[in-house]
């Protein structure tokens, strides 16, 4: 092969990991459309990403623990724990497992929001996580 074609080869490869999974974010959506969610948006996502909820008294939000840039990792503020960066394009972890994306949400969405998300609320949100 000519260094050339090996170079290119290297560097798609190297884009894979850059990017969600798209079949995985696609067919959790195909399931939050089956749950009632239609026309999901990432810009409903993104704003409900910044919106303040109050929680037994406290003013909550995903910012408040994965920041605003979603390239950038965070911390809970319960715990102080790390978080990894929730962007696909900088952590290739994100969004490649159903199971995990659902544990995550119910958790962060009970603990941010007061309540499970629904249907429409995940697909807004991943689809703008995913694309980001």
């Amino acid at each position: 092969m000519n260094k050339k074609i090996i170079c290119y080869l290297f560097l798609f490869f190297l884009m894979i990991p850059a990017f969600a999974n798209p079949q995985i974010v696609n067919k959790m959506l195909e399931s939050y459309k089956a749950q009632g969610g239609t026309d999901f948006s990432a810009e409903k996502g993104k704003s409900m990403w910044s919106k303040k909820f109050t929680v037994k008294g406290e003013s909550r939000s995903c910012v408040d623990c994965h920041t605003a840039d979603l390239t950038k990792a965070g911390k809970r503020v319960d715990t102080g724990k790390d978080i990894e960066p929730m962007s696909a394009k900088v952590n290739s972890e994100r969004y490649t497992d159903p199971k995990f994306i659902e544990k995550w949400f119910r958790r962060n969405c009970k603990w941010t929001i007061g309540r499970f998300c629904t249907a429409q609320e995940k697909g807004d949100y991943l689809l703008y996580l995913s694309q980001n």
